[in-house]
């Protein structure tokens, strides 16, 4: 419970959702269902040959790595500033170095690569949807998170003009 607390959560905040909690408890529903989705794989998507699983498989596991160490580097560059909601912590500081140094939000990309890891894994157009709306959905939450950052923190302006949003060197 203290831990709860200390991230920012309230009985208040879960009545009023004044520092993200609904943003949080959406994202945490998306995540959980998104496994078991209905797999849809058209006939024209089939792979009959080994090679091409070997490579849709080979593609999941680079992204699979990619989105382990944009989780693993994103909680660790954040440390103590780490919150699940998108309100920033009273007592926070903006962080700008390691892999907040190539996105704005790492644990949002891991959760995007990992996401699209899955749904190439399996071939599915379900998941590949599933993938959208996951990216469309952690997009709308990091543009509340970034409009308070920028109330907090001065200087994130400028770190907007520098680092990508949610994907390094495109978004």
């Amino acid at each position: 419970m203290k831990q709860l607390s200390e991230w920012g959560f309230s009985l208040e905040g879960l009545r009023t959702g004044n520092k993200g909690e609904y943003w949080f408890l959406a994202q945490a529903l998306l995540i959980t269902i998104f496994p078991f989705l209905p797999i849809y794989r058209p006939t024209w998507l089939e792979i009959n040959s080994s090679n091409l699983l070997n490579v849709s498989w080979g593609v999941a596991a680079v992204l699979t790595l990619i989105a382990l160490v944009f989780l693993a580097k994103g909680l660790i560059d954040l440390g103590k500033h780490l919150t699940p909601l998108p309100y920033p912590k009273e007592d926070g500081e903006l962080v700008q170095t390691g892999i907040y140094s190539l996105v704005r939000h790492p644990l949002y990309s891991g959760l995007i690569f990992l996401t699209l890891s899955w749904a190439i894994f399996q071939i599915s157009l379900t998941h590949l949807f599933g993938v959208l709306v996951i990216l469309i959905f952690l997009n709308a939450k990091a543009n509340k998170e970034e409009a308070w950052l920028s109330e907090k923190f001065p200087e994130y302006a400028e770190y907007q003009q520098r680092v990508r949003k949610l994907i390094p060197w495109v978004y």
